[in-house]
């Protein structure tokens, strides 16, 4: 017999089917309006990114909505423009498409395994926040959701893909490196943030050390942000202490794990 749910259970369920009624709302006005949208998820190995935006497109229409998750990049994209091979998977009018990882990989991954030079590296940094510029005045709407995770957390993560023969497809090479290279991904991390954070399209630090109240809390926050045609104006709003806009403030408060 199903073991029986207790309040708590109830209450997030509850509060994730208000929050996914909206979703389908908001999804509804974006394709009527031919709005394009795009939400771009990145943070450390085991963040979260996965789970978060399966619940985000869980009851979207699979028309409209896409999820891109690019592997390694090809001997031919590493000839081309940086940009170019994501520039292929924005969304056009009337979709809304998630990045799980996105160009932001060469702040991230790429700076810390050295996958990209120095030049290479200071080039994207320099360039992100006009390619973005870009692409709000081109009518696109870009929202960058970083989860953050602590160290014994991630730690915990991996250890649990590692045990179980469901979540083995995770892992990767660069999971092993992961926790021994926490400072150097940290440093990275509050670089890119500092840098590309930006009124077009700004960072929203989230605290996910707890699943499901990050999944609940990313959809608030994104709901928040947006209006739409019928949009409920007494819905709840996202936990000011798990999601908020990126302040440099942040990287010595413990907003974001050191």
């Amino acid at each position: 017999m199903p073991t029986p749910k207790d309040d708590d259970d109830v209450e997030y369920e509850r509060a994730f089917h208000r929050a996914q009624v909206e979703l389908v709302k908001f999804q509804k006005h974006v394709i009527r309006n031919g709005q394009k949208v795009l939400l771009i998820f990145e943070g450390r190995d085991a963040a979260g990114k996965d789970g978060t935006i399966k619940r985000i497109v869980e009851h979207l229409s699979p028309r409209e909505t896409r999820v891109v998750a690019l592997g390694a990049p090809s001997d031919r994209d590493r000839k081309s423009w940086y940009f170019q091979r994501y520039v292929e998977h924005l969304p056009i009018a009337g979709e809304i498409v998630l990045f799980n990882r996105s160009w932001y990989n060469r702040a991230g991954v790429e700076r810390v395994m050295r996958f990209c030079t120095e030049q290479e590296y200071d080039e994207f940094m320099q360039t992100v926040p006009t390619f973005e510029q870009l692409l709000a005045h081109c009518g696109f709407t870009i929202l960058k959701y970083y989860l953050d995770i602590s160290r014994k957390e991630q730690e915990k993560r991996l250890l649990r893909r590692r045990k179980d023969p469901l979540r083995q497809w995770k892992l990767s090479p660069i999971d092993a490196k992961a926790t021994k290279h926490w400072k150097h991904y940290s440093e990275a991390r509050n670089e890119m943030l500092s840098r590309t954070h930006g009124v077009f399209a700004p960072w929203i630090v989230v605290r996910a050390d707890d699943k499901r109240a990050a999944r609940l809390n990313v959809i608030r926050d994104l709901l928040s942000r947006c209006e739409f045609h019928g949009k409920n104006r007494h819905g709840e709003l996202p936990d000011p202490d798990l999601v908020s806009l990126f302040d440099e403030s942040h990287l010595k408060s413990g907003m974001i794990a050191d």
